[in-house]
Formats: C-alpha cells, sequence, structure tokens
C-alpha cells in the first residue's frame, strides 16, 4: 500500500510539472449546472455568452437536460448574479477545471500504459502526425479501393487530408456518396477516433454483414478538419474550440473563429457573437478560414450524389438537421425519419449510463444558429444533412479512452444504418 501511493504521488508530480503550462490557464475557472426550464432561460445564458464571454459546454434541453457553462473567477460573481436575477436555478458541477484537466491527464497515462502501446489510432485520442500516418498506410496498403486526396494546408501549413474509398474508383454515379468529417472544434477529441474507426470498418475490417456498405456506397471522410486547433489544444489549451487563424485587421490579440459558424449559410447571424475572441465568432467573413473551405470545396464538387453528409461533434448525444434559424428543409419529414434510423441504431448498443440521443431541427432542440456545415450541407443540395453529437459521459470534453470503443462500435452502427436508409432513396431519386 505505501508504495502504490509514493508510485501514486510520484506520477502526479510528475503530470503536475509537465502539465502546467496548458491547464494553469484554466486555474480558478469553474463548471456550472443550470436548470433550463424554457426557452427564456437559454436565451438569458447565450446573451451571458457574449456579454460575459461564457464557455458553454452544454447548452442543456428545457425541463430534460442541464445546461453547463465556465467561466472565470473575474466573471464568476455577475455570471451568478444575472442567473438569480433571471431565477434560474444553478448549482456547482465542477470546483477546479484545471484540476480536473491534470487529473484527466494522469487517467490517460494510466490507460495508455496498461494497454502496453498496443493501441490502434482510432483507439486513442491519435495526434495529427499519427492520423496523418494511418491514412497514408490504409492508401498505400489497398490501393484498389482507397485514395488518399491532400485538401491543401491549414492556416499553419498542417496538411488536411481525407480519403475516397470505393470499389469503382468513383466512376460509377447509380452509387450515393456518403461523407463525413470530424474535429472541427477542436476540443473535441473523442470524434476523430469514430471517423478512423469508420474508415478501419469499410477496409481493414469489412465484415460479410457491411459488405453491401462497400459495394453499394461510395464514401469520402475526413477525421481532422481543424489540425492547427487540435494541436494547440494538445499543446497549450486543452479547451481550445477554434481554428488558429490570425487576421490583425479583426484582432491583434485573438486567434481563431468558430469554424461550425464560418459557413456560407446565414452567415453571423443567429447563436454568434461580434467579439473575436468568443468560442462562437463565426469570422468576418464566410469561408474566412482555409479548413471549412476544404469541406465546401467536397460538398460542391460531388453534390450531385453525396446523398449523406454529418459533422461530427461531441457532447451531448445528438442527432440534429438544418435549419439553424427553425425553418426546415422541404424533405424534413424524410431527414428525421434517417436521423432517426441513425439514433435508434446507436441507442440499441448504448450503455445504460449514456444518454439516449435526440433527434430533431438544431434550433428547436438546442438553440439558434448560423454558417454550420450542417446547414451548409443541406443548402446546397445534399439531401440528408447532419451535426452528429456524440456521448459525454458526464465528462463532457474530456471523454475516458475505456470509452471510445464503446462510441466506436455504437455509432458506427448508427453510420451503417443510416447509409442503408439513404441509399434507398438514393436509389428511388437515381431511377426517376
Amino acid at each position: 500500500m505505501v508504495v502504490n501511493t509514493l508510485i501514486l504521488a510520484t506520477a502526479c508530480s510528475i503530470l503536475a510539472v509537465t502539465s502546467a503550462g496548458k491547464h494553469d490557464v484554466y486555474s480558478g475557472y469553474t463548471v456550472h449546472g443550470i436548470k433550463v426550464n424554457d426557452r427564456n432561460d437559454q436565451e438569458l445564458l447565450f446573451k451571458l455568452v457574449d456579454s460575459l464571454n461564457i464557455d458553454i459546454w452544454d447548452h442543456g434541453v428545457p425541463a430534460l437536460r442541464d445546461a453547463l457553462a465556465m467561466v472565470g473567477t473575474e466573471r464568476k460573481d455577475e455570471f451568478l448574479k444575472q442567473l438569480d436575477l433571471g431565477n434560474i436555478s444553478h448549482y456547482l458541477h465542477l470546483e477546479d477545471v484545471s484540476r480536473t484537466l491534470k487529473e484527466h491527464d494522469l487517467e490517460v497515462s494510466y490507460w495508455r500504459r496498461s494497454k502496453r502501446g498496443r493501441i490502434h489510432p482510432f483507439e486513442d485520442f491519435p495526434r495529427y502526425a499519427e492520423v496523418n500516418a494511418y491514412l497514408e498506410r490504409i492508401a498505400s496498403q489497398y490501393p484498389d479501393i482507397v485514395t488518399l486526396v491532400n485538401s491543401g494546408p491549414s492556416f499553419e501549413g498542417r496538411d488536411i487530408k481525407y480519403l475516397k474509398i470505393s470499389t469503382t474508383n468513383f466512376t460509377d454515379v447509380s452509387k450515393p456518396i456518403y461523407f463525413m468529417n470530424a474535429m472541427l472544434h477542436a476540443r473535441e477529441w473523442v470524434t476523430t477516433p469514430v471517423a478512423l474507426y469508420s474508415i478501419h470498418r469499410l477496409v481493414e475490417e469489412i465484415r460479410s454483414q457491411d459488405r453491401d456498405l462497400l459495394d453499394n456506397i461510395d464514401w469520402i471522410i475526413m477525421p481532422l478538419a481543424n489540425p492547427d486547433g487540435y494541436e494547440y489544444s494538445h499543446t497549450h489549451e486543452r479547451l481550445w474550440r477554434r481554428t488558429r487563424s490570425f487576421n490583425p485587421s479583426v484582432s491583434t490579440t485573438c486567434y481563431g473563429v468558430d469554424a461550425n459558424r464560418n459557413f456560407n449559410v446565414s452567415h453571423n447571424t443567429l447563436g454568434v457573437s461580434s467579439d473575436p475572441c468568443s468560442n462562437v465568432y463565426p469570422g468576418h467573413v464566410p469561408f474566412s478560414e482555409v479548413e471549412t473551405g476544404y469541406i465546401r470545396d467536397v460538398l460542391l464538387e460531388y453534390v450531385e450524389r453525396i446523398q449523406l453528409y454529418v459533422d461530427i461533434h461531441s457532447h451531448g448525444n445528438y442527432i440534429l438537421f438544418g435549419y439553424g434559424d427553425t425553418s426546415l428543409p422541404l424533405n424534413v419529414l424524410h431527414v428525421h425519419y434517417v436521423g432517426a434510423v441513425m439514433g435508434a441504431a446507436i441507442d440499441a448498443l448504448k450503455l445504460p449510463e449514456a444518454r439516449y440521443y435526440m433527434v430533431g431541427n438544431s434550433a428547436l432542440v438546442l438553440y439558434v444558429s448560423s454558417g454550420s456545415a450542417q446547414d451548409y450541407g443541406q443548402l446546397v443540395g445534399v439531401p440528408f444533412s447532419y451535426t452528429l453529437e456524440l456521448p459525454g459521459y458526464g465528462q463532457a470534453f474530456t471523454v475516458h479512452p475505456r470509452y471510445i470503443d464503446q462510441i466506436n462500435e455504437e455509432t458506427w452502427h448508427g453510420i451503417a444504418a443510416s447509409a442503408r436508409v439513404s441509399l434507398i432513396h438514393y436509389k428511388a431519386r437515381f431511377n426517376n
């Protein structure tokens, strides 16, 4: 017992030294649970996001799910005062964000050591170089069905790559395309493993029951859409959300924009902030970020064949569709149905402690927004365009890696189910 205690104390000391630089920035930060009873509560919460630059971890669902908000020491009293003035109940969820992040690092370190190096990239939180190495290896080993595409460099010069997976080299126009991307928001680490696992299941471990997914559908998978922000969240600020672009004509102190508010659909109108330091700053113009431009380019190049587009995020167990201004696509019944099929397939495998997925219009389920990837996909003509919010298991953006395999497997079943049902719609449309 004494030896184990000494080992733990030593490990904690080492972790405290190595992680101080990127976690001490959150010293004094707390996270508060907020009882949102109706839309008015949500609207007040968003106003506080804009006026006090509060970081929302979960917007909550009125009368169903609590919201979560992180706030720094200097703004905490005013934030809680405004909640009290609005008669909104709240409670302390995390007392010390910095300490929580350090503890999470320690848990991840222990978990990795327990695996003794036997970890696939899709079973961990792989760094940028590991993701690229995996994509390059898959393309090299399976040239008959996989093509590696380099979209181009990120703002900081990192290549943003994706795979095209097809038994017919994308030449058969009777086959629909399923396009997914992950990691628009840098701190949502659990999203990239899902994209990588989808590649694994389609290429490395194609099972007999899934052969139809490879034979009848072409796939485009971009696992790391915001590599600059992702790397920065590893090395400097774990909860960094935005890209890492720098535009001194906009701000000489703040970097990046909210990539999921940067698309050219009702840009800079709803659910955004004019403050370039805000987590929901949409950018001074649509597609100011090269990273969002690459997603746009894929959508526009293949829009005649992309049947289903999924922008993977975390967290909350949601499957959301357009539009962010509460208006609905003309095929909303079909969109909701395909989303429900996806959610039901995931829920069939969920752990008891996980929430059930909620499916619906993003503005009606959560909050109004503009400039999202989901909305842009729907606007340009993709029949089924979604935001997929993965589970958080009560840990928000710092999901313990022991849940990665579970999230990968259950989400893959949802992806497969949605692919099959959307294929039926595509065949009907193609044959007409």
